[in-house]
């Protein structure tokens, strides 16, 4: 996941996103009995040591995996597992030698036996220093997205980047993915044993229903703006409508490639929608809730997605979907519980059919009104986070006593 990239802003408040950078966290949350799946809290604690990318804090940076990984180190005490976080700074998934450096070092000074989570863009790009540590620590790899799936990849990267990931999921002791497609996708892709492969999907906060504006013409896209997310596609459908009285409003981080974000200024330009469409940056806390709040329609233009966590943020306020029909998706979209789908699924790199479905948003009140009430009736149905950390706690839980080889 989706850097899901959430894509964008965790859902912590200032002082849970404090406490989730503060290093180990030893204590232990009162749950909330609305929270799915609770469960009583042992008294006890167990500890993994979690290994997560630099930047995973920075609110500048937002992601869907920095997101999840920040929630986890949240969550996870309250079902039994103290988290000691670990974060190494370095040009993940090919890292220099001096976050090679360190990454060999934290594994090396944990001692045999110790459970460990590592983030998959850390640990999947280099197996020669993941694997031999399987002979005497318990590792678990989380995947948020698998590394030759990054678009814009030259064909020899990805190919050495899938490589080299297939070696680390082999050697380590169980593999959790964000959605159930992203396990078979592993499991048939990596010729994993299915076993060893485990979901654990991202939760959603419930939210206050969204005011709207006008109820149909506010447009909000919620993803990183890199070209895996595909912003550019959403522009060209956009530039055939705009006989359509829409404003859309993209959220994300703008740092992650410069060149492509010039690019889609250029394109904005072009098409004349300077006044119409907003490259808003990162939000998060507040900010990010009012601009949910104004929207009527979440677009999301994605090439891959393991999951889609900003198509649940979006349900969770009752917001209706226009998205791609790209890997765990659909799953994100899902349906409410009286069969009714709260979204439209179009084909990837496909404009037209993109400024299709938004005329029929626009010109079909039933439509309009038929996905209204399967966003309120999906979001009433969404699984929390304690659901997230319930089933990645019963993984750890689960390892085996002894390494994976040593066993």
């Amino acid at each position: 996941m989706t850097d899901v990239t959430l894509d964008q802003a965790s859902p912590l408040s200032g002082r849970a996103a404090q406490a989730a950078g503060s290093g180990a966290l030893n204590y232990v949350p009162v749950q909330n009995a609305a929270l799915k799946n609770a469960e009583i809290i042992p008294m006890s604690l167990r500890t993994v040591h979690f290994v997560m990318p630099g930047g995973v804090d920075d609110p500048a940076t937002p992601s869907g995996g920095n997101a999840y990984d920040r929630r986890l180190c949240l969550d996870l005490p309250g079902f039994g597992w103290q988290v000691e976080r670990h974060v190494l700074d370095g040009e993940w998934p090919r890292p220099g030698a001096n976050a090679r450096t360190e990454l060999a070092r934290t594994l090396a000074d944990l001692p045999d036996g110790t459970v460990v989570l590592l983030d998959g863009i850390v640990a999947c790009g280099v197996p020669e220093i993941v694997a031999p540590e399987a002979d005497r620590l318990r590792l678990v790899v989380l995947v948020h997205l698998p590394l030759g799936d990054e678009t814009g990849l030259e064909p020899a990267v990805a190919a050495e980047l899938d490589a080299l990931e297939r070696t680390t999921l082999r050697a380590v002791s169980a593999v959790v993915a964000t959605s159930e497609w992203a396990v078979r996708r592993l499991v048939a892709h990596h010729g994993l044993a299915p076993d060893r492969v485990h979901a654990a999907a991202p939760g959603a906060d419930i939210a206050p229903l969204a005011s709207g504006t006008d109820g149909v013409s506010r447009l909000l896209c919620v993803a990183s703006v890199t070209p895996r997310k595909g912003q550019h596609r959403l522009i060209e459908a956009l530039a055939t409508v705009t006989d359509l009285p829409w404003s859309c409003v993209c959220v994300g981080g703008l740092g992650q490639d410069p060149a492509y974000v010039e690019h889609l200024r250029g394109l904005i330009a072009k098409y004349g929608l300077g006044d119409r469409l907003h490259l808003a940056g990162p939000q998060a806390g507040a900010e990010l809730d009012a601009t949910y709040a104004a929207a009527d329609l979440m677009v999301l233009t994605s090439y891959a997605e393991t999951y889609g966590m900003a198509v649940t943020e979006a349900l969770a306020r009752g917001i209706p979907v226009l998205a791609t029909d790209v890997g765990g998706v659909p799953e994100a979209v899902g349906r409410a519980p009286d069969g009714g789908v709260p979204g439209i699924l179009v084909r990837p790199e496909d404009p037209a059919a993109l400024a299709s479905e938004l005329r029929g948003w626009f010109g079909e009140a039933d439509v309009r009104r038929r996905l209204k009430a399967a966003a309120r009736g999906r979001r009433a149905a969404l699984d929390g986070w304690a659901t997230t950390a319930r089933s990645l706690a019963g993984v750890l839980g689960r390892l085996p006593q002894e390494p994976r080889r040593a066993a």
